[in-house]
């Protein structure tokens, strides 16, 4: 006899495990997460998960009591008898620390996986890292989707002439030319400068954008500077128009702000962090990612390959 599917969700992210369960035909396992005074917190489970296969749903961008939060319900669980323990962190926080780029720095990247192994973690799936070589920290299995499956479908229905992706920095020229290979696009890079962290010194741009429909595309968006700069600098090279599509909207500081003066035609986002109500804007369309998520669930559960959900027609 298999064992059932359970499916918890994390404070943070219950807006999309709430989605996902829908999908999934099944609802959220009842799960308490007591905060005291001081700000400590304390996990329980509602419901036996004695041998159960359990989908733990929580991202873990700021503050750090979600990445907390989700390590107490690892531990629970693992304590708990669960059969499996599969961790879906949609949007893997600290990511950006992954290498030493300088003496006597962190690599956060690294110590969170090390966190979430010890914690008693049997896998884990997380969406669009901001560097792959992040799966290789892992010791058990990581299920790496891919949020082309969203973002495609939806830029071909936009029916865009004279495509272009474009990638706002070197590291993402990869992610770019796979979008332009799925759209038949041509492809264009931005050579961009930082001096110090959100901060951009200068860009310019390789490849001709002269009459193209530009698509940006990135793994996050931070404070918004490098999209908002980049639009203004393909415009200024010849584009005809510039939207951008990225996964996580982390959009912090000032980037509500920077988006709706910008001259981008819309930022497409996933819903793997979600966009206070008030911060909501006219330029910013989320695209759930719920269905792929849900799919994704069932295969492993069913010890069924994932990666045709990556095959785009």
């Amino acid at each position: 006899m298999s064992s059932p599917i359970k499916i918890f969700s994390g404070t943070a992210s219950r807006y999309l495990a709430e989605k996902i369960a829908d999908f999934f035909g099944s609802s959220l396992g009842n799960l308490e997460v007591l905060t005291f005074s001081d700000g400590e917190m304390q996990v329980f489970y509602e419901e036996s998960i004695r041998g159960a296969n359990l989908f733990l749903v929580q991202s873990t961008f700021a503050p750090s009591e979600n990445l907390m939060e989700l390590l107490l319900m690892i531990d629970a669980a693992k304590r708990a008898s669960a059969n499996q323990i599969v961790v879906v962190i949609p949007y893997y926080g600290y990511a950006r620390q992954d290498r030493k780029h300088k003496s006597r720095v962190s690599i956060g990247a690294k110590l969170i996986a090390d966190l979430l192994t010890a914690a008693g973690a049997d896998r884990i799936m997380t969406m669009d890292l901001h560097a792959g070589q992040i799966q290789g920290f892992f010791n058990i299995p990581l299920d790496h989707l891919d949020a082309s499956a969203v973002f495609v479908p939806y830029l071909k229905n936009l029916k865009l002439e004279n495509l272009c992706i474009a990638s706002p920095d070197i590291g993402g020229s990869a992610r770019a030319r796979m979008y332009a290979t799925y759209l038949n696009g041509s492809l264009a890079i931005i050579d961009k400068h930082r001096e110090k962290p959100n901060e951009v010194a200068s860009m310019r741009v390789i490849g001709d954008v002269k009459g193209m429909n530009v698509v940006l595309v990135d793994d996050l968006a931070d404070t918004a500077g490098t999209l908002c700069k980049a639009a203004d600098v393909l415009l200024e090279q010849g584009a005809l128009s510039v939207r951008a599509i990225v996964t996580h909207p982390v959009l912090s500081g000032p980037a509500h702000e920077r988006i709706d003066a910008s001259q981008l035609e819309e930022l497409v986002v996933t819903d793997t962090i979600p966009i206070p109500a008030e911060k909501k804007s006219k330029k910013i369309k989320v695209l759930t990612i719920a269905p792929l998520l849900a799919k994704a669930f069932r295969k492993i559960h069913n010890f069924e390959s994932i990666s045709s959900l990556f095959i785009i027609d």
